[in-house]
């Protein structure tokens, strides 16, 4: 009994350490914003900028300016993103980034 146990304590484990590294992994974008926004504490302009999210931290720079950073956690959602896109409130506040072709969408911390 001792050792099923085991076995299954060690097949979770492995499937955990695998699906670690695909949200570890640094991801960078060049997203255009075609409208003002406010991202963490900052007003941000429209224009084209590189999105960096590194673990919860998300860094948004125009060239190699940092221009707004955040914090925020990667959430499981029910189907791939269609686009890459950045949703918004009325009052332009960033809430999350979807990205082509993943489940998976970074939530800005409220």
């Amino acid at each position: 009994m001792a050792s099923k146990s085991f076995v299954r304590s060690m097949v979770l484990l492995a499937a955990v350490v695998i699906s670690v590294p695909a949200f570890a992994k640094p991801m960078a974008k060049n997203i255009p914003l075609n409208h003002d926004v406010h991202v963490g504490m900052t007003d941000v302009k429209a224009g084209e900028y590189r999105f960096l999210i590194d673990g919860n931290h998300l860094t948004i720079q125009n060239g190699k300016k940092v221009v707004a950073e955040a914090e925020g956690r990667w959430e499981e959602r029910d189907k791939k993103s269609q686009y890459t896109e950045i949703l918004s409130n009325a009052e332009g506040k960033v809430m999350e980034l979807r990205f082509e072709g993943q489940k998976s969408a970074f939530v800005l911390a409220q």
